[in-house]
């Protein structure tokens, strides 16, 4: 028994972890394509620094003292939610290191004064967004235990009609949010720059990271009610084939905003085209992503 109560512990753990990370992700990824956040924090001095984290603490605190990214509460105890801070604080500046490196905006060759700049700015809205991860989207999965069981009773009775509409409403969801991420980034310098300093792994790598992070925010976190989410009937609805099916949704609208904007033209060869897709692909993976919870 005590071996699998550590289990659980351990388990709930995680997936508290993976929680924050995911509502890091839809809340601080459009400022990680701020070349301003950049050069604040490239050219930002100690002081400012101290009181950005001092004030991103303060902050992070009385969101976890009120909410949290943790599923369960704890008498809303002092020292949890400055516990509970600590660790969200970290999550954030964890996403936004593993971002800004896939970004190739810190590499080896960045000083390490202006990777602590770069690091603490772009981890604020990463930070906020843990706490604020259970805000996001309510888990109503604890709560429709009967109506998940009738659920199931009646999914042997779907027709290729109700498949079909559940297919093209997460397609349309996927569509809606990608789009409206990536109609904030696209007209930016921020994409042309970045794919400028981005090599084929780096790319893989991107690709490889979008998946993980939708996959994570659809079907991991605990946002909406995941668990019907699994369950659900459709065309492309396992949750590997419609995170890659949404993924390439995405794409799709992060390149025809490209085009819109005129960042891209018919006339660019096609590498141009899948460098900049690439690189805008992440955020509006991960808009897409919040499009399918809303629906």
């Amino acid at each position: 028994m005590p071996t699998k109560s550590q289990k659980n512990v351990w388990k709930n753990e995680i997936n508290d972890i993976i929680r924050g990370a995911c509502g890091g992700f839809l809340f601080g990824i459009p400022l990680l394509y701020t070349m301003e956040v950049w050069w604040i924090g490239s050219l930002a001095k100690s002081q400012l620094i101290m009181t950005a984290i001092a004030l991103m603490f303060i902050v992070v605190y009385l969101l976890n003292y009120t909410e949290g990214f943790r599923k369960r509460r704890y008498t809303w105890l002092a020292h949890q939610a400055l516990m509970d801070t600590v660790e969200a604080i970290a999550i954030g500046l964890a996403c936004s290191t593993f971002v800004l490196l896939l970004l190739r905006e810190l590499t080896p060759e960045t000083s390490l004064k202006e990777s602590l700049g770069k690091i603490i700015f772009e981890s604020v809205p990463f930070a906020l967004g843990v706490a604020l991860a259970n805000q996001f989207m309510g888990d109503t999965e604890n709560s429709n235990g009967k109506g998940q069981a009738s659920d199931r009773e009646n999914s042997t009775t779907k027709n290729k009609g109700d498949e079909l509409h559940a297919t093209f409403a997460d397609v349309g969801g996927t569509l809606i949010g990608a789009t409206i991420i990536a109609f904030n980034i696209a007209p930016t310098d921020e994409i042309p720059m970045l794919a400028a300093a981005t090599s084929p792994p780096w790319e893989l790598a991107m690709i490889a990271a979008s998946l993980l992070i939708s996959y994570g925010i659809v079907f991991q976190a605990g946002f909406s009610n995941q668990q019907k989410r699994k369950e659900q009937k459709g065309i492309f609805q396992r949750p590997s084939s419609e995170t890659i099916i949404s993924y390439l949704v995405s794409l799709l609208a992060g390149a025809f905003m490209l085009w819109f904007f005129q960042k891209l033209t018919l006339s660019d060869p096609w590498t141009m085209w899948l460098d900049h897709t690439l690189i805008l692909g992440l955020p509006a993976t991960i808009g897409g992503a919040a499009g399918r919870l809303a629906i």
